[in-house]
């Protein structure tokens, strides 16, 4: 209980940021909170909050994905000019590039864990052999999407447009198998500590594989996505996603050094980033405005929880030197032996997930 409230109160910040963005926004620009604007506003927020799902997973795990503009580029590529326009042909290219997806997920996986590369070199890697494919495909020129993906896109369920839907049930469902599952739990253990977690017998690589599959299943949901909303994509269309995705995870509290995150938090960041940039275009400011706004609020994001997390170091250093030390003659136990280190990793672990 303890945990699951320190968690929230880490990333509580996002969710009073957003709704005082709202209500902002509401007092100062109107407009960016009209019918029309909220109608352009929530299907492409539910394609950030994808992209920034999935870069939760990795930045969990000690990483970070900069191949993200290359999977949702690719996956709109693929799903536009295979068809050509013949709505029959859409469910084998969404096969396809979900095979492809999974393959690239592995990719990156194995040659982080098993080959030692950086993530940020080998997802950087991987984001140039995406592209290849995209533009030997594409030649650089867009496409028409087919008629059944706009229609299905277009849709609604319940009066949520049919991208939200998709992003709350992957939200909801990358959440419950996170924070209260038995996978989930040793997913958290192995990304708060490697060394702990490979002492408590987890297979640490076999966790970092999974995170970059599932981040690659989501960044291609979100490349199908955005290819039904923009009627010609073109094939750079993931190209705006890599920034706002870095800056969604670190706004939702979950550290760019790894360990543990909220996929809900995420999500809000999502939210809020997308609300902040149809508030700056609202305004009339330009593009260059809008990266700038999206720069600041990465900064500010991990600056705060750069200083908490200091700040939370500090006080228990402080804690533990006020803690009296009692001399024994025992032989020493617990997590300074292996065995001792092992069942501290292992209850650490279990505890995550409470």
């Amino acid at each position: 209980m303890r945990l699951t409230l320190a968690r929230w109160g880490k990333s509580g910040g996002i969710f009073a940021a957003t709704i005082l963005l709202f209500v902002f926004s509401r007092i100062v620009e109107p407009r960016s909170l009209g019918g029309s604007a909220l109608a352009a506003l929530w299907p492409f927020a539910a394609i950030l909050v994808l992209a920034a799902v999935g870069q939760t997973l990795v930045v969990q795990q000690r990483g970070i994905d900069l191949s993200v503009p290359g999977f949702i580029s690719l996956t709109v590529v693929i799903v536009t000019h295979l068809p050509n326009g013949a709505s029959s042909k859409l469910v084998p290219a969404i096969l396809l590039v979900f095979g492809i997806s999974i393959v690239a997920g592995v990719v990156n996986g194995i040659m982080v864990t098993k080959v030692g590369i950086m993530p940020i070199v080998q997802t950087l890697g991987m984001n140039a052999v995406l592209y290849g494919i995209d533009l030997a495909i594409s030649h650089g020129t867009p496409t028409q999407t087919t008629t059944a993906l706009q229609n299905f896109v277009s849709g609604s369920v319940l009066g949520i447009p049919v991208p939200m839907v998709f992003a709350i049930i992957a939200v909801v469902a990358v959440e419950v198998v996170v924070k209260r599952t038995v996978l989930g739990r040793r997913f958290e253990a192995a990304g708060v500590s490697e060394r702990a977690g490979r002492a408590a017998g987890l297979s640490v690589d076999r966790y970092q594989i999974l995170a970059y599959v599932g981040s690659a299943m989501l960044y291609c949901t979100a490349g199908i996505l955005l290819a039904g909303i923009i009627s010609q994509p073109d094939a750079f269309q993931g190209d705006a996603y890599l920034l706002p995705s870095v800056a969604a995870v670190a706004l939702g509290g979950t550290s760019l050094m790894g360990g543990i995150g909220s996929p809900i938090a995420s999500a809000i960041g999502a939210v809020f980033l997308s609300q902040l940039q149809q508030f700056v275009l609202t305004t009339g400011a330009s593009a260059a405005a809008q990266n700038v706004v999206e720069a600041i609020a990465l900064a500010v994001g991990v600056a705060v929880y750069g200083v908490r997390g200091k700040l939370g170091s500090m006080l228990r250093r402080r804690r533990a030197a006020s803690v009296p030390i009692v001399a024994s003659d025992a032989p020493p136990s617990g997590p300074a032996t292996a065995g001792g280190m092992a069942s501290h990793a292992v209850s650490t672990s279990e505890r995550l997930g409470r």
